[in-house]
């Protein structure tokens, strides 16, 4: 079975791009003559194939709408909303299956769709009777899930110790006393994505000491999940990459398939496994998986639900970022999703839900702003509302240590003992979390060697490879209170030309000023980190002018800086024998106050 690809289906360059009209487009491809459907609002674009779900009739504009949103099937006048892809007439009957919008660096964008859409159809498995004890699934922490199958154990995204994003999120709930044991006797895991709350380095460590070629599977993504396993030092010896929309077999019972994010193909999966015919589809972070096409009437379906895990908006800062706004804005987005995700759930009518993936807590004292600030949604909240829409779906609020029999939960839903919830003197919700050992550990970049010649700006910056972009970024070091310190560095960079100008161009110019906590930063620049340790973390206080988000330069910080570390051996030779303490301070980036420019 070939793996699943992305395949093109319609390129507009960027003048096509900038003649699209607001609300509905018709656009034939010049190579099959095949005709899509295009919903633009203010540079958002959604679109579908101009074909009815019905029975395959074409959409044409409809006359009666005023607000260009609706198109009317020729066949039986069955009526599609293309802003939200939900048929309006007959209401309630289909969601159109969208295809991903590409928008391309130079303006223009591809329709693109996963082919085969469902590869999961590939061999189908008819059911057979689970036994009591059969296949269980049990919740540790956050998105992380063991599954027991038969004779099988499979892990899924251990985060069992230590933060994630450098020190911005912490584990809320208490792992089951076990959990690390039971982690080192999994027969395999599943590791979906890079982010440092699935893919727990510290939680890894200890594997590795134990059982370091356990195999590990994750997908064939564009930057490797384990990008950083060797720079880790954590020896864990039988990674499996796997590629996308191919059955793996483990024994007569036992398969699973990795499906990419439609939204972050290039880091995102989730996975679907199957034992004895019986399916469970786990979404974990992705925001389209497989391009929005998934199984209907899968077993057990978990999915992310609570929201919050970004720095936008709690950590900017001027204009109209006022803390006023920032609750409106958060609250709505919660709303948004809580809506989304119990849409979704409706539509694939899993027998069983359980909302997971969103137990984390930003428990550093130093971080209660974004403690009280970041509200997010309650998975009780969101199973209550998947019983008012759907009644027939069986919902699940997991404790830690809490066990699903899949077996009696499907002969009967409403069976007391399918669940078997902690005992009553289990602790559920950490109270500790050892922030020394790990904030000393980030700390311990601050006083690295290379920090003393201020040239590590060029060096660091040119290693990250991003120019050509009309940006200017004022980078300041500061303390936990991201208040400025004076042996921290205050610079600028102009990403236009990867400049580092005294004082902003002249030009105009787009311009972001960021405050990072000073460990955190040093540490992310000497090892070579991703930037999310810094945003997704809430490590950083950020200003810009104007409001918009720079997609092109995050998305490189975040997703494509080079898979090695900066060459810091090769810089200090570089260094050796010059002697900056002759330069001025106002020329070294490093005294200058916080006021912005």
């Amino acid at each position: 079975m070939a793996s699943q690809i992305a395949k093109v289906l319609l390129s507009l360059d960027a003048e096509a791009v900038g003649s699209l009209k607001e609300g509905v487009n018709f656009k034939k491809s010049p190579e099959d003559g095949k005709c899509y459907i295009i919903f633009k609002s203010n540079n958002y674009f959604k679109a579908c194939k101009n074909q009815c779900k019905h029975q395959g009739g074409l959409f044409v504009k409809d006359v009666e709408d005023l607000d260009a949103m609706t198109v009317k099937c020729t066949k039986h006048n069955w009526k599609l909303n293309v802003s939200t892809m939900k048929y309006v007439n007959p209401p309630d009957s289909f969601l159109q299956d969208e295809l991903e919008v590409e928008v391309l660096d130079d303006g223009g964008l591809q329709l693109v769709e996963l082919s085969p859409v469902d590869p999961w159809m590939a061999d189908p498995r008819e059911p057979l009777e689970l036994q009591e004890g059969e296949v269980k699934v049990t919740y540790f922490t956050h998105a992380c899930m063991e599954l027991q199958l038969g004779e099988r154990r499979f892990m899924f995204d251990p985060w069992l110790k230590g933060p994630a994003f450098a020190r911005g999120w912490w584990l809320l709930h208490e792992p089951p006393a076990d959990a690390l044991d039971r982690l080192c006797a999994a027969d395999l895991i599943y590791i979906s994505h890079m982010h440092s709350d699935h893919l727990s380095y510290p939680t890894l460590k200890v594997l590795a000491e134990r059982r370091p070629d356990v195999p590990i599977y994750v997908g064939d993504t564009s930057r490797p999940v384990f990008w950083y396993l060797e720079q880790s030092q954590v020896k864990l010896t039988n990674i499996k990459v796997t590629p996308f929309g191919v059955w793996q077999h483990i024994d007569d019972h036992l398969r699973f398939m990795i499906l990419m994010d439609g939204v972050h193909p290039e880091m995102d999966t989730c996975i679907i496994v199957d034992y004895n015919g019986h399916m469970i589809l786990n979404t974990v972070d992705c925001t389209r998986p497989n391009g929005g096409r998934l199984p209907q009437n899968v077993d057990v379906m978990m999915t992310d639900f609570a929201g919050g895990a970004s720095g936008f908006p709690m950590t900017f800062y001027g204009g109209k970022y006022s803390d006023s706004w920032k609750a409106e804005f958060i609250k709505n987005e919660r709303k948004k999703l809580l809506n989304y995700k119990a849409t979704l759930v409706k539509s694939l009518q899993p027998r069983i839900y359980c909302p997971f993936a969103g137990y984390f807590v930003e428990a550093h004292p130093s971080d209660r702003y974004i403690k009280d600030t970041n509200i997010k949604n309650s998975a009780e909240h969101l199973n209550a509302l998947i019983n008012k829409l759907a009644p027939a779906i069986k919902t699940w609020t997991p404790q830690p240590g809490a066990v699903l029999d899949l077996g009696l939960a499907l002969r009967d839903p409403t069976s007391s003992e399918a669940i078997t919830d902690p005992p009553a003197s289990a602790k559920l919700y950490k109270d500790s979390w050892e922030f020394d050992l790990y904030v000393n550990e980030l700390n311990s970049a601050i006083k690295s060697d290379i920090f003393k010649h201020q040239s590590w700006i060029q060096f660091y910056y040119t290693w990250a490879g991003f120019q050509n972009y009309n940006l200017v970024v004022r980078v300041i070091e500061t303390d936990d209170k991201f208040d400025c310190i004076t042996d921290g560095y205050d610079y600028l960079v102009d990403f236009l030309d990867l400049s580092f100008p005294t004082k902003r161009p002249d030009r105009e110019h787009a311009y972001l000023e960021i405050k990072n906590r000073i460990g955190v930063m040093r540490y992310v620049v000497l090892h070579g980190c991703l930037w999310d340790d810094l945003y997704i973390g809430f490590q950083n206080r950020i200003s810009r002018d104007p409001d918009i988000y720079h997609h092109k330069f995050w998305k490189h910080f975040q997703a494509e800086l080079p898979l090695c570390r900066p060459d810091w051996e090769q810089f200090q030779k570089q260094v050796f024998n010059i002697d900056e303490s002759t330069i001025p301070l106002s020329d070294t980036g490093m005294g200058n106050d916080c006021a912005l420019s």
